[in-house]
């Protein structure tokens, strides 16, 4: 898998199709996965404030959506990149998803971020 060109994105988990079973993330807590395209410029303007959002007891992770091929595309029915999903052991709690021609902005990862500390007052 290539680079956002960032140190902070690309310390982050990259997670593949086999990562998944079905519309599970398998793995247990609460992930906030960034689905991402390298090829897609709104992608690469917003791996870098994804990296920086603050997860808490949540662990950040990209769902690399560059091969066009990946089977993530329709099992999450992801449309556009990037695309945010939260998952709590599992099962999805929360997702914003981009706009065509503009991704997501600083809006979007505040809502993310309500969501993750929502999460860890449960």
């Amino acid at each position: 898998m290539g680079s956002f060109g960032s140190p902070e994105v690309d310390r982050l988990e990259r997670l593949s199709p086999r990562d998944f079973v079905g519309r599970r993330l398998d793995r247990s807590g609460t992930w906030a996965v960034a689905f991402l395209a390298e090829w897609c410029p709104f992608s690469r303007a917003f791996a870098p404030r994804f990296a920086e959002l603050d997860g808490g007891t949540a662990h950040l992770a990209i769902a690399d959506m560059t091969d066009l091929e990946t089977p993530l595309w329709e099992t999450f029915d992801v449309e556009v990149v990037p695309t945010l999903v939260v998952f709590r052991d599992g099962t999805v709690v929360a997702r914003v998803d981009g706009r065509p021609m503009e991704g997501l902005g600083p809006e979007e990862i505040a809502r993310v971020r309500l969501e993750l500390d929502g999460l860890r007052l449960r």
